[in-house]
């Protein structure tokens, strides 16, 4: 029996189709460019992002790491969210391997670096400094979406004064269905894109990269370097072009899912959750007493998967459907009435 997890939709497990295409794939050797699959793979998503090229790697990390490198030099500079997955959560990449200096920004309420707090962030061109070259956004940020709005201004701001943008897109497609726009509509005022496969997307590892020719080729090198060279990848990237093309619509029920279980948890009187916060797959529960590790040791009795933490992240995707919610919701429930007792 499967566990119902809520931990992260990194656990999707691959659809019947991608098992079938990973099976038959046709590869080659990727470190000489010559697999058919990832070459294909990395075509398709340069063309349905509106960039040059494109680049297969394992993990968003990774892309996420390459992009950087090939933006930046040692000694550099990069602007990124203080709670943004480049700078807390992928082990300090860019200073530790590449001597690339992150300058974290608050976010504000709603996910964005304030538009102010960007502009004062800018090191002036002086030996004291390090060299201010990259404006690093995230789209979503823990479930929210960043408006079109904003990151035209950003963006447009940022290379006004010689900076190259670069977007975390682990899950942007997450962005593009919520708000029913073509994803070139995000990605053109951005220099380099990284999306990730094994999210929401379902695939079962890897990332890409996309952006000019000339940042692909320093990419590229710079994953070999990184130990990313991968040989007969086709076999990954064959179940990542099922995800491109038959996974992104499907993330709309993500969504209707995420708001379904906000509902419900929100009509529990010792959680917390702020509904209007949900925009996409992801639904925070705050406990308003400290139980975390219990509550999530009596779920995993039960075949239920949550991080514990004050806050709970829940994360919606394929593999949970209305009556998984319906089973999660009715033990948390049970785990508080029971404590009453």
């Amino acid at each position: 029996m499967q566990s119902i997890d809520f931990r992260s939709d990194t656990v999707t497990r691959p659809t019947e189709k991608m098992r079938q295409v990973m099976a038959n794939a046709v590869v080659g050797d990727d470190v000489y460019g010559d697999d058919p699959t990832v070459n294909e793979l990395q075509a398709i998503a340069a063309e349905k992002l509106g960039y040059e090229d494109a680049i297969f790697a394992a993990s968003g990390t990774q892309t996420n790491l390459i992009a950087l490198m090939a933006h930046c030099e040692r000694g550099d500079e990069y602007l990124v969210g203080q709670q943004a997955h480049t700078y807390k959560f992928e082990g300090g990449g860019a200073a530790v391997l590449g001597s690339i200096q992150p300058q974290p920004i608050l976010e504000g309420e709603n996910g964005c670096l304030p538009l102010e707090d960007i502009k004062a962030a800018i090191k002036p061109i002086d030996p004291h400094f390090a060299r201010t070259q990259l404006l690093c956004l995230e789209n979503t940020h823990s479930g929210r979406v960043q408006s079109l709005d904003y990151i035209k201004e950003a963006t447009s701001y940022a290379k006004s004064v010689g900076l190259a943008c670069h977007l975390d897109g682990a899950r942007l497609f997450n962005a593009v269905v919520k708000q029913n726009i073509d994803v070139k509509q995000i990605t053109q005022h951005f220099d380099s894109v990284s999306i990730c496969l094994s999210k929401g997307l379902a695939a079962p590892v890897g990332s890409l990269l996309c952006g000019s020719h000339e940042l692909i080729k320093k990419a590229r090198r710079w994953r070999k370097v990184l130990g990313g060279g991968m040989r007969q990848a086709g076999i990954l990237a064959a179940a990542g072009i099922v995800a491109l093309n038959e996974q992104v619509d499907r993330l709309a029920e993500d969504h209707e899912n995420a708001l379904i279980l906000a509902h419900k948890l929100a009509n529990i009187e010792e959680l917390s959750v702020d509904i209007t916060k949900v925009q996409t797959n992801m639904v925070f529960a705050e406990l308003k007493s400290s139980t975390p590790a219990e509550l999530a040791s009596h779920l995993q009795n039960n075949g239920i998967l949550i991080s514990p933490s004050n806050t709970i992240r829940f994360v919606i995707h394929k593999d949970i459907n209305q009556n998984d919610i319906e089973t999660a919701v009715g033990l948390i429930k049970g785990f508080f009435y029971n404590r009453k007792k």
